[in-house]
């Protein structure tokens, strides 16, 4: 039992909640935790005492764990979206007092968290939103957080957030506070789309070299390793690459090739490309990245597919060309650069289109600081991006940077090699050619979108604007067209 009021609580003892209390801990806060499975709490008070005698007090009851905490108090909660989350606002609230504040670190839907502030507010009780990226080994070691709502429930954790975040030497801790309403929550849903995006095109670049490079996990692993030193060192690139070289403890061979090809999923990355539709924000690369994981779910459909084309004479890969294995290595990692050029301006984009509807006036520039240490996405490429910002704060897309624009043009031969190799050999890559699509229809000055639109005026009167008068016309096409018959 604590003997003095702590610092702050936790309630939500799952592994994430667990290793965020300890990381906490571990940085001199003193924390009350609390979950609803008492089995829990023993647990985590015993890993506190085993991994350095930390400040932490469990509580089995709410009204003792609310009440051991300094006031104004401070409450996180990392527990499942949704229901759960109303549900434990309801027990903790009682016992709260006016100043209080509820901090919810879960993958919430934004809106949620808005009506929840709303709520709140009308108690006299502080809201945050916080996403937290970094998964369990970032909540204890150090995540990237992402608080939004109430600037002054942010100013009575933020000392506390500043040491629990991520740290990176140039740039300091991975947290800022994001700005008003569900901000916090939506983009970390964006930063989770943005997360599809990369996994699904390094699962590309995995496909080609595997099935038209006929690269072995071991070559695969020094590859991936390779990549790792230069442009696109980042976390995901670094945990494939440790992926390729782990050996199956059940059977001969590696554990990736045992690996069931069927791509989970909770959600944020839905909710990312519904918002892009929502906001006519065009996210192709992600869109792309989840109709994968949609079809990765139709594994007893594709098996049979498989069966009924086999026996048309299409094998899984369609022709079974020679390849220089360099060439190859080298193409696909400039095919991979570029198309995450395309991923994060996209993501990009969306939020600031939300941030304009909203009137959050998000800095993109700091979001890409923030990403540099303790997320998922974290990455070397993250320098550049926020470079690009701090050159231009208003810029429309990340494509015409100088720097990116010069990169991409450098890039956009071997990326069209591999897209191009990809469709002759039979291997889908939705991400990469996707990618290339969204660029090659930005960079261009007339797009064939004219004829679209007089079709949209020849059947429904839509209307068409002009490039060389202003204003707004209507043709009688069908009569024009059935009068010359």
């Amino acid at each position: 039992m604590a003997q003095t009021p702590t610092r702050i609580g936790l309630a939500g003892l799952a592994v994430m909640g667990q290793n965020l209390a300890l990381n906490i801990a571990e940085k001199g806060f003193s924390i009350s935790v609390y979950n609803r499975t008492t089995s829990k709490v023993d647990e985590t008070v015993e890993r506190a005492k085993v991994e350095g005698n930390l400040p932490l007090f469990g509580f089995h009851h709410p009204e003792a764990f609310v009440h051991s905490i300094q006031k104004p108090r401070v409450i996180i909660m990392l527990v499942k979206a949704g229901a759960p989350v109303d549900q434990t606002i309801e027990t903790l609230s009682q016992y709260l007092e006016k100043g209080d504040c509820i901090v919810d670190g879960g993958n919430e839907w934004y809106e949620n968290t808005e009506r929840r502030e709303k709520a709140m507010a009308e108690k006299g009780l502080l809201y945050l939103g916080m996403g937290v990226s970094g998964g369990e080994e970032g909540a204890r070691n150090g995540p990237s957080l992402m608080p939004g709502g109430s600037f002054e429930a942010y100013k009575n954790i933020e000392d506390i957030l500043l040491k629990v975040a991520a740290q990176v030497p140039d740039s300091g801790p991975c947290v800022t506070y994001i700005g008003k309403g569900g901000s916090g929550n939506f983009v970390k849903m964006v930063h989770n789309g943005i997360e599809y995006g990369d996994m699904q095109l390094i699962a590309e670049a995995y496909d080609v070299l595997k099935s038209v490079g006929k690269l072995t996990n071991e070559e695969l692993k020094n590859v991936f390793e390779e990549w790792n030193k230069g442009e696109l060192l980042s976390f995901l690139i670094e945990i494939t690459t440790d992926i390729f070289g782990i050996k199956d403890d059940k059977g001969e061979g590696y554990l990736v090739d045992k690996v069931l090809d069927k791509t989970g999923m909770k959600g944020t990355g839905k909710w990312t490309v519904q918002q892009a539709a929502d906001l006519s924000v065009a996210a192709p690369t992600i869109a792309a990245s989840l109709d994968s994981r949609f079809l990765s779910g139709l594994k007893e459909e594709r098996v049979q597919a498989a069966k009924v084309f086999k026996e048309g004479g299409f094998g899984d890969i369609l022709t079974d060309q020679p390849v220089d294995k360099e060439k190859l290595i080298n193409d696909v990692r400039q095919a991979l650069y570029a198309s995450k050029i395309c991923s994060y301006a996209q993501g990009m984009n969306l939020i600031r289109a939300k941030s304009i509807e909203k009137g959050w006036d998000l800095k993109l520039g700091e979001l890409a600081r923030i990403w540099k240490g303790g997320c998922i996405i974290r990455a070397i490429f993250l320098d550049r991006i926020k470079r690009a910002y701090d050159r231009n704060a208003e810029l429309s897309n990340l494509l015409v940077d100088p720097e990116f624009a010069t990169e991409i043009i450098e890039r956009q031969s071997a990326w069209r090699r591999v897209v191009c190799l990809a469709i002759n050999s039979g291997i889908s890559t939705p991400g990469m050619s996707t990618s290339l699509a969204y660029f090659d229809t930005y960079r261009r000055e007339r797009l064939p979108a004219n004829l679209v639109q007089a079709q949209r005026d020849y059947f429904g009167a839509h209307t068409y604007e002009r490039t060389d008068v202003s204003g707004s016309f209507h043709t009688e096409w069908f009569k024009i067209a059935k009068s010359k018959i």
